[in-house]
């Protein structure tokens, strides 16, 4: 099977996936097809598998949405992307409408998303719109050590937290704070650092906060060693110590927990700023006039515009945000296996699933 296209689809909520042939040829116009170096598994795709979060497309349906690979064919118009190394982004916005011409492409209502609105990747090969592909360098990529594989899961897990740190107005000489430091947090935090700020990571794994002490945090602190605002103490005599603002701080809640959520929401302080990165189905409760009060503001964060991509690609290539210890390479074929595997928080670093 290995010199036909494939896929691994999902027939429903937590039945195991299904490997099927399929036949991506001939692209449209405007589209490419891309064969696959590597695919990311998210915590979205999880959200899917084993939580009943609704697609847009109807199963059987392909997840996977951190993808890399070579474009093998292209349609009218898309001819300069032939034989080309790229990045798939994770949220394609259309480029045409109202929103993506005034710079708002993350609320494109047009917007297609692999593994949700379309056929996603966790296959041999995919079919793609071309626009807002990132090219990448090979001659760099070799040259930084890295595979192609490993760059997949910019699309999400690097791109994601770019945007909300970019966004959020996060610069030099600030005190940012990144609640849960797995996956997106982890590049989060490194995000943070490379924008200039001192950073402080929490997490309740210490596994978590041991693998990112190295890579950018001033300081790692296990929210399980306090209690009520005893965090927030910790932070306010860290900052002080550090000669960094009581106020203004950047809290990016990356843990996707309810408990996360109401963590950051404890940390604020005037004119604070909360970006909400991670997603889960709990509620949270709150008392929103802390808003008001603090004169703080709350961000969403969904996704990352593709016009980012090249920009991230530059961090990582340039050695400033690192990726390769924080990926694992697996054969796609494994996919069931590694889906229980992280659904139990038994691996070690993200996946990477790596077509036949």
């Amino acid at each position: 099977m290995s010199d036909k296209s494939y896929r691994w689809e999902m027939v429903e909520a937590g039945a195991p996936m299904e490997k099927v042939d399929f036949d991506p040829f001939p692209p449209g116009e405007g589209e490419v097809v891309v064969k696959i170096a590597g695919c990311g598994v998210c915590h979205t795709d999880l959200g899917y598998y084993y939580d009943g979060v609704r697609t847009n497309h109807e199963l059987p349906l392909a997840l996977g949405h951190e993808i890399s690979g070579h474009v093998v064919a292209v349609g009218d118009g898309a001819e300069s992307w032939m034989d080309k190394a790229v990045i798939i982004p994770a949220v394609v916005p259309c480029g045409e409408c109202d929103l993506c011409k005034r710079g708002k492409e993350t609320i494109c209502r047009n917007q297609v998303m692999p593994g949700y609105d379309i056929q996603g990747g966790f296959g041999s090969h995919i079919k793609v719109p071309a626009h807002g592909l990132c090219e990448v360098d090979e001659v760099r990529l070799e040259k930084a050590g890295l595979s192609l594989a490993d760059l997949s899961v910019i699309a999400d897990a690097v791109t994601t937290p770019y945007q909300a740190v970019e966004q959020s107005g996060l610069g030099e000489g600030d005190l940012a704070i990144v609640i849960g430091v797995g996956g997106v947090g982890g590049y989060c935090v490194q995000m943070a650092a490379a924008f200039g700020a001192t950073v402080v990571a929490i997490d309740v794994d210490q596994g978590k906060l041991d693998s990112i002490k190295d890579h950018g945090p001033a300081i790692t602190l296990n929210a399980r060693d306090y209690e009520g605002r005893e965090l927030k103490k910790a932070i306010g005599a860290f900052a002080k110590e550090n000669n960094l603002r009581q106020t203004e701080w950047f809290i990016f809640e990356c843990s996707g927990t309810s408990a996360g959520q109401a963590s950051a929401y404890s940390l604020l302080v005037h004119g604070a700023t909360l970006g909400v990165v991670g997603f889960t189905m709990d509620k949270v409760e709150i008392r929103l006039s802390n808003l008001m009060a603090f004169h703080a503001k709350a961000l969403g964060n969904w996704g990352c515009p593709p016009r980012h991509y090249a920009a991230v690609l530059e961090l990582v290539l340039d050695g400033k945000v690192e990726v390769q210890n924080f990926v694992e390479h697996h054969p796609l074929d494994d996919i069931n296996e590694i889906f229980a595997t992280v659904h139990a928080h038994k691996n070690k670093a993200r996946p990477v699933l790596i077509p036949a």
